[in-house]
């Protein structure tokens, strides 16, 4: 029997499509991962993006090509605090090399052979000087002569181009006023860039398949703090202490997501952005908010935030007794110190069935998205747990629940303990959905 597992996939996959359709994300790619032999499917997987309407900015690298390039004239490399060293007779060099590579992206980025993916995508890409830069100048008595850091960013200017429907190719180069050109690094330049547009996400590309703990364990998911934590404490070092901070400048500066991911994977960057749970390590932005477990000192807040729905009759009364037995289950989301929202569940083991319940958003944020991040935090914690299936009893929500895949149910069908207390006085409806 022919399997249909791509159909599924792609079913499931246009919640993920619509949710990137007209949003700006920038890749930043090492040189590394261009001269690798996975680059083909990644520029495919770049003009599907493209052609679902995903507005695209790539931030290139090109460490091996510059390397390369001074080796066959005889120069050698410098380094000093991570940093290529780039005197004045190497800068011809160093462009020569990057705008070798440009060319070689652009080239590949214009394909339209028929038997490829690429056939009819008919990109059009541009690159230009949006990039102002300053020089790195003396550290610690080294002169890094034309190695330079990102100074400004013509945001309008590149937003003018993915308006136009253009996929813009940033070099790891910078200008100045002055006229003078610097060599940059293309991790500065992917998370300047992404910042300075409000990206949606920055994806930023590794040889391993995400951040990897000691023991060789994928690291799935940090906040912005959590990766400041483990740079301050040198947990992460070399190359991907680089990546790792690019990633979280961008997250504190406004991006709401970074991916780190591996160029050598075929379709990591597909299942990273159209699938539930990725391929590598996400970076999220909490310098104001974060969804988290609830504690002890939250107890106050979540009353506040019940206490008007209780008094509706959508929930159920809860004393601060019983919130300070149960406050285990519940995970609070928090803005500027404050509860804005929360939920609990209650896990029924034997049936491999969890609760939803008590789930409740501060009017001023329900059509901010606040509703979906909680739901979508306490599926992630029902699968740790093994749980199979999660239910609402709800009186006057279901719709919102409805179109989150919820499935209506007869009571009958609820967990043993959870019927033995069913309130038929409430007479709330059930709903069901399989995780």
């Amino acid at each position: 029997m022919k399997s249909n597992d791509w159909l599924h996939g792609f079913r499931h996959s246009s919640p993920y499509i619509n949710a990137h359709r007209g949003h700006t994300v920038v890749l930043t790619m090492p040189g590394d991962a261009i001269e690798h032999r996975n680059f083909i499917n990644i520029i495919h997987d770049i003009a599907l993006l493209s052609s679902l309407g995903v507005k695209l900015v790539v931030a290139f690298g090109a460490r091996p090509q510059i390397q390369s390039r001074l080796e066959d004239a005889g120069q050698e490399s410098s380094f000093a605090n991570n940093l290529r060293i780039t005197p004045d007779e190497q800068l011809p060099l160093v462009m020569e090399a990057i705008g070798g590579l440009r060319a070689y992206i652009e080239s590949q980025l214009s394909m339209g052979l028929v038997n490829s993916p690429m056939h009819n995508a008919r990109i059009l890409v541009s690159s230009g000087n949006y990039v102002t830069a300053r020089p790195v100048g003396v550290l610690d008595g080294i002169d890094f002569g034309y190695t330079g850091k990102v100074r400004r960013v013509d945001a309008r200017g590149i937003e003018q181009l993915l308006e136009l429907g253009h996929i813009v190719l940033l070099p790891p180069m910078g200008y100045s006023p002055t006229g003078d050109a610097f060599n940059l690094s293309y991790e500065d330049v992917g998370s300047q860039v992404a910042a300075a547009l409000e990206a949606e996400k920055l994806i930023v590309f590794i040889d391993d398949e995400g951040l990897l703990e000691e023991d060789g364990a994928l690291i799935r998911e940090l906040s912005a703090r959590q990766a400041a934590d483990r740079l301050a404490s040198n947990s992460v070092t070399g190359h991907d202490a680089a990546l790792l901070k690019a990633a979280c400048n961008a997250c504190v500066k406004g991006v709401r997501r970074a991916h780190i991911i591996s160029y050598a994977e075929d379709g990591a960057l597909l299942e990273e952005l159209f699938t539930r749970d990725g391929s590598g390590t996400l970076v999220s932005g909490d310098n104001y908010e974060q969804i988290r477990q609830a504690r002890v000192e939250d107890i106050g807040g979540i009353l506040e935030l019940i206490q008007p729905l209780e008094e509706q009759g959508i929930l159920v009364r809860r004393s601060r007794e019983m919130l300070e037995t149960e406050v285990d289950n519940f995970v609070v989301a928090e803005r500027d110190g404050t509860v804005v929202g929360c939920a609990a569940l209650y896990h029924y083991p034997e049936e491999g069935a969890g609760e939803l319940s008590c789930f409740a958003v501060d009017p001023n944020y329900r059509r901010a998205g606040r509703g979906d991040e909680i739901l979508a935090m306490v599926e992630k914690l029902a699968r740790g747990k093994g749980i199979q299936k999660l239910f609402i009893l709800t009186t006057q929500t279901e719709h919102w629940f409805r179109e989150r895949g919820f499935l209506p149910a007869e009571v009958q069908e609820l967990p043993g303990p959870k019927l033995a207390t069913y309130n038929t006085q409430r007479n709330s409806k059930v709903f069901f959905k399989p995780l």
